[in-house]
């Protein structure tokens, strides 16, 4: 059952970014989607319920931070140098970055729904919600606590050995009639630091592919960078450092499309 909370009443557009696989750079994903809008001057929040590897405060630069209360609600953290992007992770719960959370499913979805219905949003052009890899406890407590969201965001690599797996979380979200607002291919080619060529490495189209065989729309294709894991190392998105990139280009495309 869907949760009543008034603090999502500000929220207009919520998306939840998920795959049937990992390592597809989903988390990269999400962080440079929210992070694109919020450059485009939108109200963001990006919420990360990968309870058991949380990563988006690492890669935000945010491992430090720490949540605070105005008494009735927890409030998100806000992205130094990014005002408009507000953050929650239960990264930001842990004793230290390395501790792990040994957490069956009840409490999972305990956590999630608390961050859904006690975190003051505030007024939000946008919601990214991450999600683990899979069609698991997170992704369905997110899916039917939010109840209205509109609509998933998958993200697959092109070896059809993934495709495989990421066409179940589109089947995932058609039984729970989460439409699926598009398939975006990561790490599609290599971009050569010198030359800026991109070359294949993994074989091609397997997101275009997949997008036509189930009749959802293709939102682009992302190749590699290497200054994309190093932005993420250093706690920067890459599409606020590297604004005038052609992948910065083809993420603000994508959340055109998106909103």
């Amino acid at each position: 059952m869907s949760i009543e909370s008034v603090k999502m009443d500000g929220v207009a557009k919520k998306y939840i970014v998920m795959s049937g696989k990992g390592g597809v750079g989903k988390s990269t994903v999400a962080v440079n989607l929210a992070a694109s809008l919020a450059l485009q001057g939108k109200k963001v929040g990006l919420l990360d319920v990968d309870i058991h590897g949380p990563s988006i405060p690492t890669m935000l630069g945010l491992g430090e931070s720490k949540l605070m209360s105005d008494g009735d609600s927890i409030l998100p953290v806000t992205m130094p140098g990014l005002e408009n992007l507000k953050v929650m992770s239960i990264g930001f719960m842990l004793q230290a970055p390395d501790a792990p959370v040994i957490w069956r499913g009840p409490m999972k979805n305990g956590v999630i729904k608390q961050f859904l219905e006690d975190v003051q949003w505030d007024e939000l052009d946008c919601l990214v919600v991450d999600c683990p890899p899979g069609t698991g406890d997170e992704p369905l407590s997110v899916i039917q606590l939010v109840g209205n969201a509109d609509g998933a965001i998958i993200v697959t690599t092109p070896q059809e050995v993934a495709a495989v797996d990421v066409s179940k979380s589109i089947n995932f979200c058609k039984q729970l009639q989460l439409p699926v607002t598009g398939i975006i291919e990561n790490m599609a080619g290599f971009v050569c630091p010198h030359c800026q060529t991109i070359t294949h490495i993994f074989k091609e189209g397997g997101g275009k592919r997949l997008s036509e065989k189930y009749g959802v729309p293709f939102l682009g294709s992302i190749p590699i960078d290497p200054a994309i894991g190093e932005a993420g190392d250093n706690g920067t998105p890459y599409v606020s450092v590297y604004l005038s990139s052609p992948v910065s280009g083809i993420y603000s495309e994508i959340t055109r499309s998106m909103l």
